[in-house]
């Protein structure tokens, strides 16, 4: 018999031994019984790592939604916690493999934002939203397929691969944002950015138009 707690940062495979003795109900009840206590640990441990107790799926017997109460005697409870940095690793590493690399600036400058605050990728700080962007000002004509090396842009083709795989954990939504720093924000106030702005006369704020730069923006359900 086995259980497994699936998760990460928490991730766990549990071996339960349960005596020969046992008739089959006896057997199914005990391991329900020690799959809800290990359960109730893997919350708690999820909770101090990521602050938060994250959602999670069952499987019982391979059926997904299943009571535990309805596992087999020698059957198999997986509770799969659907973590949010699941989604961010992926985008952060799939925005570095669709970048064109020349001077290698532009792949460097994906930033990840959570609620505003830069964030590491790698062990996000938790947020209600998340923002990826690039830093550097060019990024918008590598997004209108301007670079040969990514004639279909980058960042709104990876916001339709990180939907379409994550979309039942978060909404994954391509958009324009503008960074708190950066190159793209020293640029914008450049006279070469103010002219540019100047011909477009009826934007409201130039200067955050000029650093609207193609973003992923990530919630969770």
């Amino acid at each position: 018999m086995a259980l497994t707690v699936k998760g990460d940062p928490i991730d766990r495979d549990i071996a339960v031994a349960l005596a020969s003795d046992l008739s089959p109900a006896a057997r199914s009840a005990t391991l329900a019984e020690f799959a809800r206590e290990a359960l109730a640990e893997a919350e708690s441990e999820n909770a101090a790592a990521l602050g938060a107790v994250p959602p999670y799926d069952t499987f019982v017997d391979g059926s997904e939604g299943k009571s535990e109460d309805q596992v087999s005697p020698d059957g198999v409870i997986v509770y799969q916690f659907r973590l949010i940095g699941d989604v961010l690793t992926f985008i952060d590493e799939q925005l570095i493999a669709a970048s064109p690399v020349k001077s290698g600036r532009y792949q460097r400058s994906h930033t990840l934002y959570a609620d505003g605050t830069e964030t590491d990728p790698g062990n996000p700080a938790p947020a209600s939203e998340y923002v990826f962007l690039n830093l550097q000002p060019y990024a918008r004509k590598i997004e209108r397929g301007m670079s040969p090396a990514a004639p279909e842009g980058v960042y709104e083709g990876v916001a339709q691969l990180a939907s379409g795989r994550f979309g039942n954990i978060a909404k994954v939504s391509y958009a324009f944002r503008s960074p708190a720093g950066g190159a793209v924000v020293d640029w914008a106030g450049t006279a070469s950015a103010r002219r540019l702005a100047s011909h477009h006369r009826r934007i409201a704020h130039p200067q955050d138009w000029l650093a609207n730069q193609p973003a992923i923006v990530v919630t969770a359900y």
